[in-house]
């Protein structure tokens, strides 16, 4: 029987090779895995996180929702070296075992050769079609990942899955997903697959991965596929590389952003229209910088402008939503706030209907150390607003850039964490606080980083001013904050 076709093509995704040279022998032919268990345990989901691409495939909570086999490389300097194949859902291993059985009668046949015959039969091709193409791939690939959803309980029917599976005579590496949900049962699952021999058996959560997640599952599979373990350990390095390369790729562009954040400096005369509409350009100008920083940081990641839930981030709940300006807002992030800003913040009201229909986040926050200060400049106005000649300069308050700060280091850390197979939009008040307590708690408590206050004086380090410059001193400061915020120093 032919074998069942392959959806696709699919875009490969490319990971560099180490130099010619040093290339192990076994990466020559691509290795082929598929991932193979029942309906709806989050294969598809397990494919879109190992291969970073939130498109690939259908997921949905119906089961059944694959129906056909889909495949995607993993490449190393433009040569695949692995091939990850998704099939359908087994949906009736209790009837197809019987059948298996009643095919073989008294013949003493091997596994294969017992799936062989199923494959030939005329049910291959009628009631277990989709049975079918999930056994005709394990047949074809070097090894296969049994996906198991951790909160569903050990039935018959997942035990004949496994004697079915097991037949191709093919390497299988458990994978338990679903695990951070309350109620799983991944002791369980544990104990039955050391019941039927199965000993290396691994935890990977598709929507949050452990950080080594991906380092234990290609050392799991090299311990299967002793031959091709130079391969798996080359493309576990390189995907190690990659993260970390893209980690700090990540922290320069949210330096970039503070840096011209903090930079940034808008003259203005010294009546009230002038100071409104200065104010308002110095909001807008923020506001629109830290945008363009998320969307870079999320189209580095992969991640789409879907996955992140911008409105409600970091500051969330109903006193955000009914007190704009209250210095209160920042307090809730664990910001503490001078008491330049507390004032300017309290005399916000008088500008409220300058944010009507903006959302909320930077503007707001940029709106309450800008907007109420310009009334009280000359008692608070030494933090915000500097007098020269009959002109007044405004820049933003070290409390904001400093929470700035901190949603930057918050979203890459979060974005490091997050799988591909996620569906619920990012928000950066889930993120959990332990994960980066000492980093955050600099930008919470801390002084401003000294790049961000040499900054302050330097408005040519600004994009968003018009005097902009490069300079070897700005990207050495480029380069240090970068560090403080993908490294959390």
């Amino acid at each position: 029987m032919p074998h069942p076709p392959l959806d696709g093509p699919r875009a490969p995704v490319d990971v560099p090779l180490p130099p010619a040279g040093e290339r192990p022998a076994a990466l020559s032919r691509p290795l082929q895995i598929a991932l193979v268990g029942h309906t709806n345990t989050g294969k598809t989901s397990l494919l879109r996180t190992l291969t970073r691409d939130a498109g690939f495939g259908e997921v949905a909570d119906a089961p059944g929702t694959t129906r056909r086999v889909q495949g995607a490389q993993l490449r190393l300097d433009g040569r695949p070296v692995l091939a990850w194949y998704d099939t359908p859902g087994m949906e009736d291993s209790v009837a197809l075992l019987d059948y298996v059985d009643r095919l073989a009668g008294t013949e003493r046949l091997d596994g294969p050769a017992r799936i062989r015959r199923f494959l030939d039969a005329p049910e291959a091709r009628g009631r277990f079609e989709q049975e079918a193409r999930v056994l005709a791939k394990m047949l074809d690939c070097d090894a296969a990942l049994y996906v198991i959803d951790a909160r569903d309980p050990v039935l018959a029917k997942h035990l004949d899955e496994l004697a079915l599976l097991a037949a191709c005579g093919k390497p299988l590496l458990p994978v338990l997903n679903f695990v951070r949900a309350p109620a799983h049962r991944a002791q369980q699952w544990r104990d039955a697959m050391a019941r039927l021999g199965l000993h290396a058996l691994l935890e990977f959560d598709t929507v949050a991965p452990p950080l080594d997640g991906e380092r234990q599952l290609y050392a799991r599979l090299a311990m299967l596929l002793d031959a091709r373990a130079d391969t798996l350990q080359a493309l576990s390095d390189q995907l190690a590389t990659q993260r970390r390369e893209r980690r700090d790729k990540a922290g320069r562009l949210a330096a970039g952003m503070l840096l011209d954040i903090a930079a940034l400096r808008l003259a203005s005369s010294s009546d009230e229209a002038a100071l409104r509409a200065a104010a308002q350009d110095l909001q807008d100008r923020a506001r629109h910088r830290e945008q363009a920083c998320i969307d870079a940081v999320l189209a580095l990641y992969n991640f789409r402008h879907e996955d992140y839930d911008a409105e409600t981030l970091p500051l969330t709940g109903e006193r955000w939503g009914m007190d704009l300006f209250h210095p209160q807002a920042l307090k809730d992030a664990g910001v503490s706030v001078g008491m330049g800003v507390a004032a300017g913040a309290m005399a916000g009201a008088a500008v409220d209907l300058m944010l009507a229909g903006v959302s909320l986040g930077t503007a707001a926050l940029v709106g309450a150390a800008t907007g109420g200060l310009w009334q009280s400049a000359e008692r608070y106005g030494q933090r915000l607003l500097g007098k020269l000649r009959g002109y007044r300069e405004l820049s933003i308050d070290d409390a904001v850039l400093r929470l700035l700060g901190l949603r930057a280091r918050q979203l890459i850390e979060a974005l490091d964490r997050r799988g591909h197979a996620a569906r619920d939009p990012l928000r950066l008040a889930d993120v959990s606080a332990d994960t980066s307590a000492d980093g955050d708690r600099a930008w919470r408590e801390g002084k401003l980083p000294a790049e961000l206050k040499e900054a302050r004086s330097k408005p040519e380090w600004s994009t968003l001013n018009a005097s902009h410059e490069d300079s070897p001193r700005r990207a050495a400061a480029l380069r240090n904050l970068g560090e403080r915020l993908s490294h959390g120093d």
